[in-house]
């Protein structure tokens, strides 16, 4: 017999706070929805992201949607970084499913993991899905200096995990926050 799951009281979704004497720093951000099936009029999620991104005040440098296809999620990404883009979304691709690739598109890329990312967003998720988040892959990284995040493709998860990266780009959060480490994420 299988023993009952415990009831985990939900985690907070937003550590820490916001300290309106510091500056906002806008951040130069893009989307990419990686879909095999959607299209600009039907990728609600990239919608949900462009959204937040300019609610919170940042730049959105670039959207663009590409099919399940590694290259492809490389050479849009690459080419972000190339034009300045300081921070990459992405949405779908993140399952366990034949045509799910984005990790193994860019995870080899990443100069660092950053490992705390996929956990707290798994918290989160399992907050509002519970045990179905074991079904992502939802990964974060640095490639040549920008921040890359992939959240799985669904409106949850994209709303989810932007409750988890928003707040670490708003430059007046802290403790601490990504913005004041963009400058030194290239040092030697």
């Amino acid at each position: 017999m299988n023993a009952p799951i415990p009831n985990i009281a939900p985690l907070p979704t937003r550590g820490g706070r916001i300290d309106e004497s510091r500056p906002f720093k806008p951040v130069r951000i893009a989307v990419l929805t990686v879909s095999d099936t959607r299209d600009e009029e039907s990728d609600t999620s990239g919608h949900i992201l462009a959204d937040r991104i300019a609610g919170a005040g940042h730049i959105l440098v670039g959207r663009d949607l590409v099919r399940d296809d590694i290259e492809a999620i490389r050479a849009r990404v690459n080419g972000w970084i190339d034009e300045g883009a300081e921070a990459i979304v992405t949405t779908g691709g993140t399952g366990l499913t034949g045509r799910d690739v984005t990790p193994e598109a860019l995870e080899p890329l990443f100069d660092k993991r950053i490992e705390g990312f996929s956990v707290v967003f798994h918290m989160v998720s399992y907050a509002a899905i519970g045990l179905s988040t074991l079904q992502s892959r939802a990964t974060a990284g640095l490639i040549r200096g920008a921040f890359v995040f992939c959240l799985p493709g669904s409106n949850g998860a994209c709303k989810d995990g932007w409750s988890v990266i928003g707040p670490q780009l708003d430059s007046r959060h802290g403790p601490c926050n990504m913005v004041e480490l963009m400058p030194r994420l290239l040092e030697k």
